[in-house]
This record gives structure tokens, C-alpha cells and sequence, in this order.
């Protein structure tokens, strides 16, 4: 596809792919800009309940205005009847090839993590629950800031669930206990989510392991973390409370809600701005050994 223009858009390169659709660098001719194009893979654009998923995707994000959330241009469909979506494109990378690349500073850990928690509050007070919160949707541009991708899985509390009733979606190190059940979701499954990131952060691996999801899941509804000071020794006491309540197996003992679990991170997040090479977003999608599960 490299090389045609869509519509108005030049395709320039391809950036990544993942279970949703195929992700573009591209220049928009009539308002000459770098904006990155999702199409949805051409298998899947004559399945109706995909492309509805794939809809839903924009929806959720362009009703979304808040810095920590990528921004949804326009979606549209190619001639030959693929969808897709026309986003911001940020030079920058994402968190997982920057958790890949090196530890990461305590206070930066924090203040990514707060940047996420304050992004879906604004999600989360539209009515919608990302539901597939983890590192390769998480972009941290070259500028420090964190801009959320991938509302693919979201449930619109006023649409049709596009999931069958009991099954599982999201990538399942990320998962929250009742996400892991197949059971209805709300905000907290989210800051579970967020605190299963921030618990990466700073050990540089993933609260609940596994060799396959089955195992994962059951670490996940059963088991306990391995402590975070058995890695990081210099992690503050306070910071670790606030990781183990957002991953509390019940609901109900973890935040209310996303912006008082950043409140929480406030103290430890510092001035600090994260540096990263600025590089093309989106790329570490492609090279991710986790995709989602729709």
C-alpha cells in the first residue's frame, strides 16, 4: 500500500499491525500534515461485526477530547471497502519499547502512570472503559507526553456490546480479575490495568506470569504479585500501597475512581519529562509478542 494515495492521504510506510487493523504513516494533501491511518486488515472488512468493533473504535475516541488521549481525525473507507481511521501521528515511542529499552526512573514510572489514570478519567466520565490497557497502547512522545491509543475494545455504555456474554477481550497480562472471568467491567477494571503497568514499570516484569493465558488468568485471580521491593529496593513504601490497592482482586477496595488513583501518584511523579529518541509511533505494535484478543 506504501506509495498510493487513499482519499487524500499519500501512504509514506507502514508502522505497525495488530489485532485490529494495520496502522500507516501518511501525508494529508489538502491540510499537509503527518497523520497515521488504521485500516482494517482486508480479510476481516467482510466480516460486519468486525467492522462494527472497528467503528465503535472511532466513535470512542473522537468523542474523547483530553491531551492524554490520541486524537481521531476522521474515519473513512477505501475504494476497495476497507475502513479506516485517520489519527495524530506522534513522533515518540511506546511504553513497552521504552520498558524494553531501559528501567525506568521511579518518578517517571509514576508520572506516566498518573498521565494514564488523569486520560481515562476523561474516558471513564464519557461512559467508556478502554478495556485493553497496556504498554503498546501507551504512547509517550518525545516531548514526555502520554497519549493513549487503541480504543478498539471499548464498550460505549450506550451501544451494543459487540463481545459474546462470558467471553474474555484485552491482552491478558493486563487483565483485571473480573475482565479475566468474562464478567461485566466498569472504570475499575482499568486502574487495575494501570496498576499492573506501573508495577512493570518498576520491576521490568509484569505482576502475573504464565506460559499461556489459561495460567495467566488463574496467577491473576489467584495469586498474589512477587513483592516489588524483591526488585526494586528503592521503591517508596507509599508508591508500593498505591500499586497494591490498584490491583486489589476486588473491586471495591481498589480507587473509586481513575482521577483520585492520580491524585494518589501526585507525590511521586516529580518534574521529571521522559526522554525518547523520537521515532515513528505506532512501531513497537508490530514487533509486540501480546495482541488482543479480538
Amino acid at each position: 500500500m506504501t506509495g498510493q494515495t487513499i482519499s487524500h492521504y499519500e501512504i509514506l510506510e507502514q508502522l505497525g499491525a495488530g489485532g485490529m487493523g494495520v496502522v500507516y504513516k501518511a501525508r494529508d494533501t489538502k491540510l499537509d500534515r503527518i497523520v497515521a491511518l488504521k485500516f482494517l486488515p482486508a480479510a476481516l472488512s467482510r466480516d460486519e461485526n468486525v467492522k462494527a468493533r472497528f467503528i465503535q473504535e472511532a466513535k470512542a475516541a473522537s468523542s474523547l477530547d483530553d491531551p492524554h488521549i490520541c486524537t481521531i481525525f476522521d474515519i473513512a473507507e477505501a475504494p476497495d471497502g476497507q475502513l479506516f481511521i485517520v489519527m495524530a501521528y506522534y513522533d515518540g515511542t511506546t511504553l513497552q519499547g521504552l520498558i524494553e529499552k531501559r528501567r525506568i526512573n521511579i518518578d517517571d514510572a509514576a508520572s506516566i502512570a498518573r498521565q494514564m489514570a488523569k486520560g481515562l478519567a476523561s474516558a471513564h466520565d464519557a461512559g467508556i472503559v478502554h478495556r485493553d490497557v497496556k504498554p503498546a497502547n501507551i504512547m509517550i512522545t518525545s516531548k514526555g507526553m502520554v497519549k493513549i491509543l487503541d480504543f478498539g475494545v471499548a464498550k460505549l455504555n450506550e451501544s451494543s456490546d459487540l463481545t459474546r456474554e462470558g467471553s474474555t477481550i484485552g491482552t491478558a497480562s493486563y487483565m483485571s480479575p473480573e475482565q479475566a472471568k468474562g464478567e461485566s467491567l466498569d472504570a475499575r477494571s482499568d486502574i487495575w490495568s494501570i496498576g499492573a503497568v506501573l508495577y512493570e514499570m518498576l520491576t521490568g516484569e509484569r505482576p502475573f506470569g504464565g506460559g499461556y493465558e489459561a495460567a495467566v488468568a488463574y496467577s491473576i485471580i489467584n495469586q498474589d504479585p512477587p513483592d516489588i521491593l524483591a526488585t526494586r529496593p528503592d521503591t517508596p513504601q507509599g508508591l508500593i500501597d498505591i500499586v497494591n490497592k490498584a490491583l486489589s482482586k476486588d473491586a471495591a477496595k481498589r480507587y473509586s475512581d481513575a482521577r483520585a488513583f492520580a491524585d494518589e501518584l501526585a507525590p511521586f511523579s516529580g518534574e521529571t519529562i521522559v526522554e525518547t529518541a523520537p521515532q515513528q509511533a505506532y512501531r513497537s505494535e508490530a514487533n509486540s509478542a501480546e495482541t488482543s484478543s479480538v
